[in-house]
């Protein structure tokens, strides 16, 4: 316990002197921003001059280049992303402007949701025409595969103690199989794989995007109902159904591969519904592995993004089945309990 105390502590020192070289202020300090789900963390500077944001990536840990190839990458397609000031790349900090405190997710409402995702919309609609590089990762059936094992070992599994008898286990293997294929099937383009109100800063011209390290080659209706479907906040489904068709009609329009409007709709239902149980296991595995509880809270959102889509699609009636039989009486009883 101790040597990891004198780790972050010595960490911690690293990085203030870092930063006040960085910044060309001795006095300047350092307070925490925001926190993500991984290692990475980020500081907003306060001294003689405009604040900035450290990005700390321990080495070792996670590794800053990726990060900096992907923001360079959507930068030449004109998306908008934090500007670099400053680098240390075998010591993991970055110096970035400071792109303020609220996200999008805190300053998105009722009132002015249209047209911030018609904003959202312009600058997704540049990422999806930026030609995937050669060499990146794919979002394909290893993904798809792991993404499937996230929500019955650690949700169902670990976090519901929900054993499948032969039976439930073959009807979710097949609902998972339809959705595989259904993401398999879609024209393939830049995905993000998370963009969301959350990795959208509101600034002009904007939205700034964040969090794009882990972009793939992958379906092209993934980030859309990612934006409309989001992991920290709902929207009625007759206004979701209106944003995924007004994106379709820019998408096409920008020459984007979309299908038909039928088809992307139900393309993003499918694909919205495997991203909503992969978040659950990810939710589950964030509280019983990493000790990070503040995701599970909003379990009940994603569990009614399900009770929404699955009546739409007999294909998924089996997963409907299962919700209905075992996993929200297990809810019920954990919550019970609690």
């Amino acid at each position: 316990m101790a040597s990891d105390e004198q780790a972050a502590s010595g960490r911690e020192a690293q990085r203030l002197h870092w930063a006040r070289g960085a910044l060309g202020d001795p006095h300047a300090t350092l307070e925490r921003a925001s926190v993500d789900a991984g290692f990475r963390s980020y500081w907003r500077s306060q001294g003689s001059g405009p604040s900035r944001i450290v990005m700390d990536s321990p080495p070792g840990l996670e590794d800053v280049r990726p990060w900096l190839a992907m923001r360079d990458l959507l930068e030449s397609g004109g998306v908008r992303v934090p500007q670099v000031l400053a680098r240390d790349v075998e010591l993991g900090f970055l110096l970035l402007e400071d792109l303020g405190g609220p996200t999008l997710a805190q300053v998105i409402d009722a009132r002015n949701a249209d047209a911030w995702f018609d904003a959202a919309v312009g600058q997704l609609l540049r990422l999806q025409a930026i030609a995937p590089p050669e060499g990146m990762g794919e979002f394909g059936e290893a993904l798809l595969q792991r993404d499937a094992g996230l929500f019955e070992e650690w949700f169902l599994g670990r976090h519901l103690g929900i054993g499948l008898d032969c039976g439930e286990a073959e009807s979710l293997q097949l609902v998972q199989r339809r959705l595989m294929d259904n993401a398999l099937g879609q024209a393939r383009v830049l995905v993000h794989r998370d963009f969301m109100p959350r990795n959208l800063m509101p600034v002009e011209p904007g939205p700034a995007v964040l969090d794009f390290q882990d972009c793939v080659r992958g379906p092209v209706a993934y980030d859309a109902v990612s934006l409309f479907k989001d992991a920290f906040l709902s929207w009625p489904l007759e206004r979701v159904d209106g944003w995924l068709a007004r994106y379709h009609a820019r998408a096409a329009a920008a020459g984007l591969p979309v299908p038909a409007l039928a088809t992307f709709l139900r393309d993003a239902d499918w694909m919205g519904v495997q991203r909503h149980l992969k978040i659950l296991g990810i939710f589950a595995r964030l509280h019983y592995r990493d000790g990070k509880s503040r995701y599970l809270p909003d379990v009940p959102r994603f569990i009614a993004y399900l009770d929404e889509v699955l009546p739409r699609y007999p294909q998924l009636e089996p997963l409907r089945r299962l919700l209905d039989a075992r996993i929200r009486p297990a809810l019920d009883a954990k919550k019970a309990a609690a």
